[in-house]
């Protein structure tokens, strides 16, 4: 089906950040930076489970898919808000704009769930150890994963087709650093109720199912771990769930405000501004969380990649 809108002149206007120079300069530089270490960060971390035998488990599986997501979640949006801050030219095309949005939500709904794949191996791990190998083999790593990405581009496909079937002649000036659903709501004069409806059943099935299975798991986790005499067994067992603790919280908390609120609630400043949060702070934040916390990790970054493999 292609993305046709007779009202459409066939380009929008991203207003982005401010027009004052200074935080314009600013603005760019704190991307820039945030985009920079994204990068690296989640580099060295696939590079570390790729090169470190120790980090050949299931939970570093789905954490080089997270590595992956955050590489092209930032990539996505990022370099279009860096184009846009320092060029005069902030109008993006139809297409592209399609492309952007479709590809946001793609990976922001993988995350999701590779998030909640990553809190069923916790699970297994603590409640149920002795069965862990069998539990989580490498085809049912696989199987889940590959669940999480059909199902969240598959989602996003029909989003974007949907969203872009409205009529946008209000303004094609959108208040916000790239293409996303929400400010799109706000400059069309079709009737959204339909499109708004249909996003927020989409987030309910994939942010809010994938968040209260996380807290499921978390709940029989925590029962497990209070069953646990040693204090320090006890504070092992929580150690290994802290990282994708931090992470959920973030993640989460961010995207359920912005998706799950109704639109008369909203803000467009306030609205951006967590869009920042999600889509360039939290993949700049999430590798160094879990790096932090891991020794084998620091280790093999510190470390000379050519005495780790094995001859």
């Amino acid at each position: 089906m292609e993305l046709v809108n007779q009202s459409s002149s066939g380009r929008f206007i991203l207003l982005g950040l401010s027009s004052d120079p200074y935080l314009k300069v600013f603005g760019f530089i704190a991307f820039l930076v945030m985009y920079f270490i994204t990068l690296l960060a989640n580099l060295l971390l696939m590079i570390a489970v790729k090169i470190n035998p120790k980090l050949k488990t299931p939970m570093y599986f789905f954490l080089t898919n997270l590595s992956i997501i955050d590489i092209c979640f930032s990539t996505t949006v990022v370099p279009k808000i860096l184009q846009n801050t320092l060029s005069k030219d902030r109008s993006i095309s139809l297409p592209d704009c399609a492309v952007q949005m479709y590809c946001h939500l793609a990976f922001g709904a993988t995350e999701c769930l590779i998030l909640a794949a990553m809190a069923y191996d916790r699970f297994v791990a603590i409640c149920k150890p002795l069965h862990y190998n069998t539990i989580m083999s490498k085809k049912t790593c696989i199987c889940m994963a590959a669940a999480s990405w059909t199902a969240s581009f598959t989602n996003s496909t029909i989003q974007v087709i949907y969203t872009f079937q409205m009529s946008f002649c209000r303004s094609h000036h959108v208040n916000h650093f790239f293409c996303e659903m929400p400010p799109f709501f706000q400059i069309s004069c079709s009737d959204t109720w339909l499109h708004e409806v249909s996003m927020y059943i989409t987030a309910g099935i994939i942010v809010s199912l994938s968040f209260f299975f996380i807290l499921i798991s978390y709940i029989h986790i925590v029962s497990t771990i209070l069953k646990i005499s040693s204090s320090d067994g006890r504070y092992k067992a929580l150690s290994t769930c802290a990282s994708h603790i931090i992470v959920v919280t973030l993640y989460y908390g961010t995207i359920m405000i912005l998706y799950l609120r109704p639109r008369s609630h909203s803000s467009p400043d306030i609205d951006k501004s967590i869009s920042v949060l999600y889509s360039a702070v939290t993949p700049m934040l999430n590798p160094i969380i879990y790096s932090v916390r891991n020794k084998d990790v620091k280790g093999t970054i510190k470390r000379n990649p050519v005495k780790q493999s094995p001859q």
